[in-house]
């Protein structure tokens, strides 16, 4: 798992005492959700992504590439959730979503250039989640989530005759996700605080020989931190 930055888990936690202290005596409001067998509702979300880079084995007899970084970047979601209740504790939830993210590498030759590839996407994000939710107390909740993503780039510019001399990062990707957050009820929808990682489970680095940025790279792989917040009703 990769490193999340100490200003954002500070920030995470405080939301969520934030509400958790706002939350209703009882469960009254949950009851008045109980019996429905399908939510409907949106998502906004806040993500920090980056790479994480294989080095291959020419790395090391490279003369003029010495250091490859990764370096993290912000982004944004807007998306829609569909929720389908499987008993009392789980759900199956389909969240088709529209995400902004910037993700860069930085390389650093022997003689001290510093070279910046950027890569500012814009993601069609398909993810499928199975969710555990815990009994109801005081019309709240914890859950957790786990489940698959696949995601493409409209904005990718790999196939563009600019890119000719970047290194190219394939459009098209496959994740695993989890997380966890919490269930508020209130009397006409039900508030989602939710942090989740996605690792990326294939290798994204579209190899082209003739670019000394690319043979120095075995494979790339993405990361993503999201806190998201759901609406649900």
């Amino acid at each position: 798992m990769f490193y999340l930055s100490r200003y954002q888990v500070i920030v995470a936690l405080l939301f969520v005492m934030s509400f958790g202290l706002n939350a209703q005596r009882g469960n009254t409001n949950y009851m008045d959700f109980k019996a429905k067998p399908y939510f409907f509702g949106i998502t906004l979300g806040f993500n920090s992504s980056d790479y994480k880079v294989f080095r291959s084995k020419t790395f090391i007899t490279n003369d003029t590439i010495r250091v490859i970084e990764p370096k993290r970047g912000p982004g944004f979601n807007l998306g829609i959730i569909t929720n389908l209740k499987l008993g009392e504790y789980f759900d199956i939830r389909f969240l088709p979503t529209l995400s902004f993210a910037e993700r860069n590498l930085n390389y650093f030759s022997s003689t001290g250039s510093f070279n910046e590839r950027k890569v500012e996407s814009v993601f069609v994000d398909m993810p499928f989640h199975v969710r555990y939710k815990s009994a109801p107390f005081n019309d709240m909740r914890v859950f957790v989530i786990g489940g698959i993503k696949y995601s493409f780039d409209v904005a990718s510019d790999s196939r563009t005759k600019q890119a000719k001399d970047l290194v190219k990062i394939s459009p098209s990707d496959f994740s695993y996700e989890y997380g966890f957050g919490m269930q508020f009820y209130f009397p006409y929808f039900i508030f989602s605080p939710e942090f989740k990682v996605s690792q990326g489970i294939n290798n994204i680095l579209i190899y082209d020989k003739r670019i000394d940025q690319s043979n120095v790279i075995e494979k790339v792989m993405s990361r993503i931190f999201t806190i998201s917040l759901n609406f649900e009703g």
